[in-house]
């Protein structure tokens, strides 16, 4: 069958923007294909720093025919009925159409329709065209003579031609032919900008492969990978070293070269007295080189891996020196940086450093980062107990975690923030346990990231995330839809990760509402600063801050938004931020198979304060309705908690409580309530002791109370004190079983 080669050849495609642009190609046209009845065998898509690429295999010739039968209007019907009804068919009068006749309905008209499909050249001539044209580009741009009307074309950068054939493997394939703002579809193409000079004429797939590969391109990304890390580890392999493999890197630098080739580096040995850390974030950032390691010493060793994009005469001897120069220069700035640092931090309490943050501001709403820390320090004295951390070292060790920001390397290296505070905790001879708070508070960073288990480094973090999820919450600076500015979806998923992988039990609503007053008071008093700076700007000392305060009332009501919330606001913030955690902590369950709606159920039920505890319920509660006695309990429980749901809001009452065992007639009602009454303190006992799996036994036995009770009693008795009591016990079902979890919320 025939093969489709589509290539998009362009001035420049940026490495950030070309595997998303491969997929929507692939995704567009083949999509457009099969709208069309043009269904294809396989696709593949191809992307280079200069042009984006895309074979289709399989592909018939043209499109199926189409026949298609279309019901009209009566015989006899309204003229307006029967024009409408031949334009909608695509006929020219009724001599065109059928009559048929049913028994029922009568005579009516009948359109049978047969639509030759197009040659597959056709439909590719229409659909390219519309494609490019609305090609998804983050970035696009017009240019030329044409840029000056707003339909021009746009694209990512300058489109310059545009290969396009079609036709199966045995023959000589066809330039499927159209045309785009004056730029006309071909079968050419250029090879490397610098290795080869003119134009390429190729047939299909195979070939332009070949042919481009003979003109110094690697058409495929994933091959271009494959070359650079193959070469560049027998690179290190002949020197003795091992590389730092770097898959972020590596995308990248697949995505600035057709023609990678791999060579090797050096610098001075006396720059290695820099951390290896900022070494390589020096080498990565600024010259898209790798680093490689000694094995012998495990630290980085004074060569670098660079890839170039053209094979040179001199065998790159040059482009070695030109790195070398650029990788000498940043190391230079690196190692000044870190020696001053190590100065400063020798000769300058921490206390004086600290005074640094005053001017920094955190956000114009929560006060300076120097108020921040204070609020971290005590609110991971606060935690310290509760994680098995010492609070006195734990407030330390607080004070000092974001110090290493207001450092010289630091401020030129931001990837380095946290591990550098380690380094230069050590250097001032601070305990382990600091040092290593200072790297591991910003952890967990995602789903995958590393979470710490030292208890001060876990009492830091807590406190780092909690504080930053309590503050924009007192703000309303909640996240919005896809939107989340300060990342406060990471924040709750790093609160949840270190809760339940140390096993921490935490009651959050205690916990939450200290550092929500000490935000407050940092909300009062940015309040109290933007008032004295307006106040003095404005020359207003003589009517005094009460008179300024009401003459900006509006000003200041929209700008903070959230001007000194009264007490009883507290409950609803916690309430909303505890809401938000259990959000994160089912996203997070349910990455690891468990259950959405058993979550749900959960936290449904009052005071579910404790993410641990919530954990451990929702397991026992996924085993026991893994069981006939749970799934049919679930089932019985839903049935009366159903016809309660019905009766209430009928009788506009609630049954809730008080049964009365004397008007329990049926031995299957008694059965039942006595159950309920024998069964309700042993759950509560179980559940105190945090026994949950003895809970879910227990809830069991009413198993056969439950469904005997269904079978042989009827609830809505003829008698109406045999009704409510029916009904209230109804109710005492499901009051017991919300004890252990709202079975209204689980689904099934």
């Amino acid at each position: 069958m025939p093969d489709l080669l589509l290539e998009l050849f362009s001035e420049e495609i940026p490495a950030r923007m070309q595997a998303a642009a491969a997929d929507a190609l692939k995704k567009l046209v083949t999509d457009a294909l099969v709208e069309r009845g043009l269904v294809y065998e396989g696709a593949k898509a191809f992307v280079t720093p200069r042009r984006l690429a895309l074979a289709v295999h399989g592909l018939p010739a043209h499109q199926p025919d189409v026949h298609e039968e279309r019901k009209g209007p009566r015989v006899g019907a309204p003229e307006a009925a029967i024009q409408g009804f031949l334009k909608a068919a695509g006929l020219a009068s009724l001599d065109q159409a059928t009559i048929e006749t049913d028994p029922k309905k009568g005579s009516f008209y009948v359109a049978r329709i047969h639509k030759h499909g197009r040659t597959t050249p056709e439909v590719i001539a229409e659909i390219v065209p519309q494609i490019v044209r609305a090609f998804p580009w983050p970035k696009s741009m017009r240019w030329g003579k044409a840029s000056v009307h707003p339909a021009a074309l746009r694209w990512v950068r300058p489109l310059q031609s545009i290969l396009c054939t079609f036709g199966p493997e045995t023959e000589e394939p066809e330039v499927v032919r159209f045309e785009i703002d004056g730029l006309e579809s071909g079968d050419t193409t250029r090879g490397h900008r610098f290795l080869s000079a003119g134009t390429i004429r190729v047939r299909r797939l195979e070939d332009w492969m070949a042919k481009l590969e003979a003109a110094f391109v690697v058409v495929d990304r994933e091959r271009r990978k494959d070359i650079i890390l193959n070469d560049a580890k027998d690179l290190a392999l002949a020197q003795g070293l091992e590389l730092v493999e770097d898959a972020g890197l590596l995308e990248e630098i697949a995505g600035l070269v057709e023609w990678p080739v791999v060579l090797m580096g050096g610098f001075e040995e006396e720059f290695l007295d820099v951390p290896d850390e900022v070494i390589r974030a020096t080498i990565r950032a600024n010259q898209k080189c790798f680093v490689l390691r000694n094995p012998a010493t495990g630290r980085l060793a004074n060569r670098f891996v660079l890839v170039s994009n053209l094979a040179a005469s001199d065998g790159g001897t040059a482009i070695i020196a030109g790195n070398e120069r650029v990788i000498r220069a940043r190391l230079s700035d690196a190692k000044f940086f870190w020696e001053t640092d190590q100065r400063t931090n020798a000769t300058v309490p921490l206390d004086v450093r600290l005074e640094r943050f005053r001017n920094v501001t955190f956000h114009e709403k929560l006060g300076s980062q120097y108020e921040r820390i204070q609020r971290i320090a005590a609110l991971a004295e606060t935690l310290a107990p509760l994680v098995g951390a010492d609070p006195a070292l734990t407030k330390q060790a607080a004070r000092y975690a974001k110090s290493d920001l207001r450092t010289e390397v630091v401020g030129e290296f931001p990837e380095v923030q946290g591990l550098m505070g380690r380094y230069y905790a050590r250097l001032e001879g601070m305990p382990e346990e600091i040092a290593a708070a200072a790297e591991e508070h910003y952890k967990p960073q995602g789903p995958t990231d590393y979470v710490p288990t030292a208890p001060v480094s876990v009492a830091v973090a807590l406190a780092d995330k909690l504080d930053t999820l309590v503050g924009f919450w007192a703000i309303d600076e909640k996240p919005t839809g896809s939107k989340d500015p300060y990342a406060l979806r990471r924040a709750a998923l790093g609160v949840v990760r270190l809760v339940l992988e140390n096993g921490l039990t935490l009651d959050l609503r205690s916990v939450i509402l200290k550092p929500l007053r000490r935000t407050r008071l940092a909300i009062n008093i940015a309040i109290q600063n933007h008032l004295q700076t307006r106040q003095a700007s404005e020359n207003e000392e003589s009517t005094g801050k009460l008179i300024f305060l009401a003459k900006h009332a509006t000003e200041l009501g929209n700008r903070f938004r959230f001007n000194a919330p009264p007490q009883s606001d507290e409950h609803e913030i916690i309430s909303d931020l505890l809401s938000f955690l259990a959000d994160r902590l089912k996203v997070h369950l349910r990455e690891q198979g468990a259950r959405h709606d058993l979550v749900d159920a959960v936290f449904a039920l009052p005071g579910q304060d404790d993410l641990l505890l919530v954990v451990k319920r929702v397991e026992a509660l996924g085993r026991f309705l893994a069981t006939e006695d749970g799934r049919t309990l679930l089932a019985g429980t839903k049935r009366a908690a159903n016809i309660l749901r019905i009766e209430e809001k009928k009788d506009g009452v609630s049954y809730e409580g008080g049964v009365d065992m004397v008007l329990l007639h049926e031995p299957e009602e008694r059965a039942l309530g006595e159950a309920i009454a024998a069964l309700g303190p042993q759950i509560k006992q179980a559940l105190d002791r945090e026994d949950f799996e003895a809970a879910m036994a227990l809830i069991a036995s009413l198993r056969g109370p439950v469904d005997a009770f269904f079978d042989k009693v009827t609830v809505n008795a003829e008698d109406p004190a045999l009704r409510q009591n029916r009904l209230r016990l109804l109710a005492d079902i499901r009051a017991i079983t919300r004890a252990i979890a709202d079975f209204d919320r689980i689904e099934g």
